[in-house]
């Protein structure tokens, strides 16, 4: 309307009130009293008994400018404050649930978990405790794959915020790290991180998180809380990973004695070492010594370490073992139902889809384009389901108690030291310089218990 007004194509705008033209001030001054009489425009309000013919009316538009506009602000305080206290109250009032969870049916300010999307997002936690970077997580979902969250919706017909992408459902480093930080994963409901700046603005900007809304307990934790402040410990560590996507079993936990600064990792060709990070960045100038420990004596003492003091403090009790439940197996044989499904619709579609070809009702580009995102779709879910296929064959499920005796003693073992276990017990490892005498070297570690 405002572009056909501009090329002067109707005299007249014809409204019921002048707030169903527009409730903001700033827009009352640009185009009922600026533009418009340029453009040769009389707005007329039937209900206001405004219009800009009269002379001496305007003043009476300015103060109905004014009135609409408060009441717009008065409206979205009311709402804002009814969304508050819902907020207040832990009632999840989004459009659509964070990945792992859905609404509840019976009741649309709470959510449950979503079975399939939670195992994935287990998975995750999981590859980051055993120390997969957030890039490595995203090549590993995609490796097996797994549709990223918009996607996945997307695929379930639900409503989402986002546009879908050409990105073929990949996940990224992003989605990733927001999955691996978001405490309501553990059962609190935390809203209100962002807000728009007033209701005339579509400008959202981010809240102090002393404003969050935040309630313990109000819906099922995917997430346990101690598994999360894990990964937390482990992603607060800053490790770098060495080019695989896997950092060291000690990476971030190490540092120089002597000036406190991270021991960064390098090689000669043979053997990976550690060293001062201060030495290694300050090229010509020394403002540190180099502090060198070879990384694999480094991690052989500290897993012995762990070792003895896992097996001098914990007894193995035969009647606390009890048969676990395969939730992961259980989880692949919903999504393999779900994708058989899924699959079944894209053959159906393609049929469709030349029977529309062979009877014109398609074009020839048109059919192309359609034919070749089915033929893409169809063979990404072939290929997931292989892969789910390959992993139910490779998965043996035994109640056997023995059995479980026997794997609970090779895990106590600890043959491999998991990343999580030495982020869970470890504060920080200091490494001084080696004495040039005696070749010794003083290591001391500082435990959290």
């Amino acid at each position: 309307m405002i572009e056909a007004a501009k090329a002067k194509k109707f005299q007249i705008i014809l409204c019921k009130s002048q707030s169903r033209f527009t409730r903001d001030m700033e827009l009352v001054e640009k185009y009922i009293h600026g533009l418009f009489p340029i453009w040769g425009i009389r707005f007329i309000a039937v209900a206001d008994n405004a219009d800009t013919e009269v002379k001496g009316n305007k003043k009476a538009r300015q103060i109905n400018g004014l009135v609409n506009e408060w009441y717009l602000e008065d409206l979205s305080e009311n709402v804002r404050m009814v969304f508050d206290l819902k907020r207040r109250e832990g009632k999840y009032i989004g459009g659509f649930p964070i990945y792992g969870y859905r609404k509840d049916p019976a009741d649309k300010n709470h959510i449950i978990p979503d079975p399939e999307a939670a195992e994935i997002v287990r998975q995750i936690y999981q590859w980051s405790l055993e120390g997969h970077g957030r890039q490595s997580i995203a090549c590993l979902l995609n490796q097996r794959g797994i549709p990223n969250p918009t996607r996945y919706k997307a695929e379930r017909g639900w409503t989402c915020n986002h546009p879908i992408k050409n990105d073929f459902g990949l996940w990224n480093k992003v989605t990733v790290g927001r999955i691996l930080t978001n405490e309501m994963y553990t059962g609190v409901m935390i809203q209100g991180r962002r807000r728009k700046v007033s209701c005339k603005s579509k400008v959202i900007i981010d809240t102090p998180e002393s404003e969050w809304y935040r309630v313990e307990g109000t819906h099922e934790a995917i997430i346990d809380r101690a598994t999360f402040e894990a990964v937390q410990r482990v992603l607060k560590l800053r490790a770098r990973t060495d080019g695989s996507g896997e950092a060291h079993l000690l990476s971030g936990l190490v540092r120089c004695a002597d000036c406190g600064s991270t021991m960064s990792k390098c090689s000669n060709g043979r053997r990976a070492y550690l060293r001062c990070k201060l030495y290694a960045d300050s090229g010509g100038e020394k403002l540190c010594t180099r502090h060198s420990v070879r990384l694999d004596r480094l991690i052989d003492l500290i897993s012995d370490r762990i070792r003895y003091y896992v097996q001098t403090y914990y007894q193995l009790d035969p009647a606390n073992l009890q048969p676990q439940r395969d939730t992961r197996r259980e989880a692949l044989e919903r999504e393999q139902k779900t994708l058989t499904a899924q699959l079944e619709k894209r053959s159906q579609a393609l049929k469709t889809l030349y029977l529309d070809r062979v009877s014109e009702v398609l074009g020839e580009e048109q059919f192309v384009e359609l034919n070749q995102s089915f033929l893409q779709e169809k063979s990404r879910l072939e290929r997931r389901l292989d892969s789910i296929q390959k992993e139910l064959s490779e998965r043996e499920h035994s109640d056997n108690q023995t059995e479980l005796m026997e794997r609970a003693k090779e895990l106590l073992r600890l043959e491999t030291v998991p990343r999580e276990l030495v982020a869970g017990l470890v504060e920080k490892i200091e490494v001084c310089e080696r004495d040039p005498e005696t070749s010794r070297q003083e290591i001391r570690v500082t435990w959290r218990f």
